[in-house]
């Protein structure tokens, strides 16, 4: 017969055994979370050649080759580039940026990005109708188009991604943040304060209605937007923006998304 003493040392390593075996369980989500918090993850989107990769590589810190710059300007990258600004706190962000060209590879990054592996917050870029001309993948040469192309061009690759943002939105609990980066500041020195309001929800525009009818979709409670000038060539002397200014606005492009993500 087993003795009382033996059957509850018995029971009270069973229970210590289950739960070491919780504890281990459980630990893969509390490092994602640990890590979800520390290093947030964002996706850059946007149509193509309004400098993502060129924006993404300055917010994280990475140094982009004369070589990649001169390659870019004839066509964009067809997959998902990834980045990872880190700092001494052990704190950063994780740059998810989505293809511009309009293929099936863009299609899976977004699906990606706000379906498969949600992100924390968006930044979407845009480029007041300056982005980079560029011919379809796999097509070598200069491309044209006028400013008013460009900026239906930005208004139909909007549509696509606000969907998946909306989408993303209404699924989760907490809210979900967008920043519209209006780029390429230098090339509209003076009528930057324009630009901000041509693609601020409320302002009546084109581009504002497509905002206020997101944030009708998703809940204004459930989506933050801001929309913030940046210069992502920073400056330089065929600039029109001084390379001080062109700073100050990274600056505080990089203060809000920290603002946004807790860091600060």
């Amino acid at each position: 017969m087993q003795s009382p003493l033996r059957h509850g040392k018995a029971a009270i390593g069973t229970t210590i055994a289950g739960g070491a075996l919780a504890a281990l369980s459980q630990a893969p989500e509390r490092a994602s979370r640990i890590l979800r918090h520390r290093y947030p993850t964002v996706a850059v989107t946007g149509m193509t050649g309004v400098g993502k990769t060129r924006l993404a590589d300055r917010l994280s810190r990475r140094a982009t080759s004369q070589a990649s710059v001169d390659a870019g300007s004839d066509v964009g990258s067809a997959t998902m580039e990834r980045r990872t600004r880190r700092n001494a706190r052990l704190r950063g962000y994780r740059f998810r940026v989505v293809p511009g060209e309009n293929a099936a590879t863009r299609l899976g990054a977004l699906d990606e990005v706000f379906h498969d592996e949600p992100v924390d917050g968006v930044l979407h870029v845009v480029a007041n109708g300056h982005a980079t001309p560029r011919r379809t993948a796999g097509t070598t040469g200069t491309a044209a188009a006028t400013r008013e192309q460009q900026l239906a061009a930005e208004l139909e690759d909007w549509s696509i991604t606000a969907h998946r943002v909306a989408s993303m939105a209404v699924r989760r609990e907490r809210p979900t943040w967008l920043v519209i980066a209006v780029t390429k500041a230098d090339l509209f020195a003076d009528d930057v304060d324009a630009a901000v309001r041509y693609y601020s929800p409320g302002s009546g525009s084109p581009f504002g209605d497509k905002l206020d009818e997101l944030r009708a979709l998703a809940g204004g409670a459930k989506l933050s937007i801001d929309v913030l000038p940046v210069c992502a060539e920073g400056g330089g002397k065929k600039s029109a923006m001084p390379d001080k200014a062109a700073a100050e606005l990274l600056n505080r492009l990089e203060l809000r998304i920290a603002q946004l993500c807790g860091h600060v």
